[in-house]
């Protein structure tokens, strides 16, 4: 795996990528960056060029000046693209991810081949979100809004350790998703920045949020591109229930299950997220040469 810092639109981004073919670009959630995906880039190099970035706010990227939500990202992964030289990618995405791929599919359409995503959050969720079986699960997105988090959080490497795995082992349902590399991303989360950094996407979305669990949010065209969602059996943080309304955010949707795992299917079982990536791509991989 490369490691590499491109400049694009006013900031610095460290990208790790692997393999050659077919480019593909990778995009985290929280609490994560680029290594998330190492597990399903170790198994996919042999196929295809994978893009992973560090989001800004992530990783060893540059962080933003204040909140930082998905259109910001989106304008981020377009200029990304240019540096890279590429016109058009596969983009598979989890979590923040899968947010953010939304509104790059929407403003930038013909730089997309295909969506593949793992469990996010999109508009026909709507009103539950927010309902009262809900509110236990949905804590920490309030929580990263207030200075308090970042004072607690990273007061001590071993309070940041006990916070992410407090998250980590509640959303996941095979136990340690991340292994050997989980004492890395405790890490990660100690640099200078990463807490405010990611924590910054959450406060740019509370206001889009609240709009959708109130019932205000306005109507979005749908997206057109080839679709896959892979939807985990047991996510305590986004149930399986909820995908009953992605036909009207996606036209083109080829929609199952992910059996036998939790919030990050990428870490629980990487062979089957592999083999269900390549085999979408495998698909429209034409579209991406």
């Amino acid at each position: 795996m490369e490691h590499v810092t491109l400049t694009a639109n006013g900031a610095r981004f460290h990208v790790v990528t692997a393999g050659e073919g077919p480019p593909l670009l990778l995009l985290h959630g929280w609490p994560e960056f680029w290594l998330t995906w190492k597990p399903v880039m170790e198994r996919l190099a042999g196929r295809y060029h994978l893009i992973a970035p560090d989001l800004r706010g992530f990783g060893d990227s540059d962080k933003p000046a204040g909140p930082f939500g998905a259109a910001e990202h989106a304008q981020d992964l377009v200029a990304l693209l240019d540096a890279l030289g590429l016109d058009r990618v596969g983009v598979v995405g989890h979590d923040v991810g899968g947010a953010i791929m939304q509104a790059l599919a929407r403003a930038a359409p013909e730089r997309v081949a295909g969506l593949f995503f793992f469990d996010f959050v999109y508009p026909g969720i709507g009103r539950r979100m927010g309902m009262p079986d809900r509110l236990n699960e949905i804590w920490y997105q309030s929580f990263h809004q207030t200075d308090l988090a970042i004072a607690l959080v990273g007061q001590s490497r071993a309070s940041c350790r006990a916070y992410f795995e407090f998250i980590v082992e509640r959303w996941t349902h095979r136990p340690h998703p991340f292994g050997d590399d989980f004492e890395t991303l405790v890490d990660n989360f100690m640099k200078p920045g990463n807490l405010a950094g990611g924590f910054d996407y959450y406060r740019a979305a509370h206001a889009g949020r609240v709009a959708m669990m109130s019932g205000t949010a306005p109507t979005l065209p749908p997206i057109d591109i080839p679709t896959c969602v892979r939807w985990a059996e047991h996510d305590v943080l986004f149930p399986f229930e909820w995908t009953d309304r992605l036909g009207e955010t996606f036209t083109d949707l080829d929609l199952a299950c992910f059996e036998d795992v939790g919030h990050f299917p990428h870490r629980e079982d990487p062979d089957r997220a592999a083999h269900e990536i390549g085999r979408f791509f495998d698909r429209v991989v034409g579209t991406t040469r």
